[in-house]
């Protein structure tokens, strides 16, 4: 089923995605493009019902104000402009439009209707990867983590067999999450799976590296070469699966939109790239993408998976990599994830993790003398990842984690709670 849309066309706002996700609440989907738009691109969109003109603090760009293409007014779709000067538009709003008011324009003046939904959108997205594969081959990077997760039972829904998934073990994952990727992927949904263990080449490529940047770009740039050899190996792929999500385009910027940061699959692909791009989940936010994942009927513990750096536990292992202490943070990760899950606190913290510091700390073990390492918790909330507080979890929940690590962690002697909120500290430590 086609569902109606609303365009928002941007002309300098800061808000573009609030209204956004206002629109797509009332069940009616709604997508951003630039203010420049031409009335052939717009009719190829299909089913809009209505445009939001959507103005602010971004509107002057080199020294003149941005404007839509005069010709747009002629194209007999309703329009409402929010702190946009032009008597043309049928309202005229200088801030966010209350709900109501959005709900008007929406239903009584576009007359949309509320179909925007999981269930449409997977049909939708279904017939579109299949009219644009037919009877080729995809190729996905598969983490493990949420949105590639998602793009590969997509994918299988829509073209089986046809999709080559590879998943790499860095070495630098969660307890048993590669385990994980192929009991879901593999044994349950049937996934063409390549797995890669390439442990031994990330660790030796790291040794010795204590630089959190440097140690970034080896796992990155090693992992781009173990995906490429794998491909190597294959024939007939014409297609790559990518889990570019729609902050990852709206955060890369527009033309009146300040870039908040460079994703790696928003223009961060070679120039040379012999593939041409399948991205099913370009136009939906992290929360519709776990609603979507859902409605696949992916399990609860891959869809609600935690944040997770890309360089994994690499950056959570502080200074050089050294294999006693990337289990220590292993193995603490897992107790601690275990521990938030039974008291409940894994769907109200936002992420929690444990870090190794590279250096130890004295302490008493079978009543003598040791010299090992301190674990330190980290627990916090966030909204947009800016700013965190620091979650305040009971006495008894952290006395029962600690004395677990102490137990359970064989080289670890302390265990501290990271107070820092953020600023001053960052969410990760490296």
């Amino acid at each position: 089923m086609k569902q109606d849309m609303i365009v928002i066309l941007d002309l300098g706002s800061t808000e573009n995605t609030a209204v956004a996700r206002q629109i797509r609440e009332l069940g009616v989907y709604s997508e951003i493009h630039p203010h420049d738009i031409t009335p052939q691109a717009l009719k190829e969109l299909e089913n809009v019902k209505g445009i939001v003109l959507n103005g602010g603090e971004n509107r002057v760009v080199d020294g003149a104000a941005v404007d839509i293409d005069p010709a747009l007014y002629d194209c007999g779709y309703p329009m409402i402009a929010i702190d946009h000067p032009t008597a043309r538009c049928e309202k005229r709003l200088e801030t966010l439009p209350d709900k109501e008011t959005l709900r008007e324009f929406v239903f009584d003046t576009c007359h949309a209707q509320a179909n925007w939904n999981m269930k449409n959108f997977i049909e939708d997205q279904v017939e579109l990867i299949r009219r644009q594969v037919g009877d080729r081959k995809v190729l996905l990077a598969l983490s493990g983590g949420v949105d590639s997760s998602v793009v590969a039972a997509m994918l299988i829904k829509a073209i089986g067999k046809q999709l080559v998934c590879v998943h790499v073990n860095h070495g630098l994952m969660r307890k048993h999450e590669s385990e994980s990727v192929i009991e879901v992927f593999k044994n349950q949904l049937h996934a063409n799976l390549i797995y890669v263990d390439a442990t031994e080449r990330f660790l030796g490529k790291l040794a010795g590296v204590a630089d959190p940047e440097q140690k970034r770009k080896i796992i990155g740039g090693e992992f781009i070469r173990v995906f490429e050899e794998e491909a190597r190996k294959l024939e007939g792929i014409d297609f790559l699966g990518q889990g570019t999500i729609y902050p990852d385009i709206i955060e890369s910027g527009t033309k009146t939109a300040r870039m908040v940061k460079s994703h790696h699959n928003v223009g961060g692909l070679p120039e040379d790239l012999k593939f041409e791009l399948v991205e099913p989940l370009k136009q939906l936010f992290k929360d519709e993408v776990r609603a979507c994942g859902v409605e696949l009927g992916l399990p609860a513990s891959m869809v609600y998976r935690q944040p997770f750096p890309g360089p994994g536990l690499g950056v959570r292992c502080l200074g050089a990599i050294t294999r006693d202490r990337l289990e220590a943070v292993r193995e603490s990760d897992a107790i601690l994830r275990d521990e938030f899950e039974k008291a409940g606190l894994d769907k109200k913290v936002w992420q929690y993790f444990t870090v190794v510091p590279d250096f130890k700390s004295v302490g008493v073990k079978n009543n003598a003398r040791c010299f090992d390492y301190m674990v330190i918790i980290r627990a916090i909330n966030t909204v947009d990842a800016m700013s965190a507080t620091v979650e305040r979890v009971d006495w008894d929940v952290l006395e029962r984690i600690t004395n677990r690590i102490l137990a359970e962690v064989g080289n670890v002697c302390r265990v501290c709670y990271d107070m820092s909120p953020k600023p001053p500290a960052t969410i990760e430590f490296e």
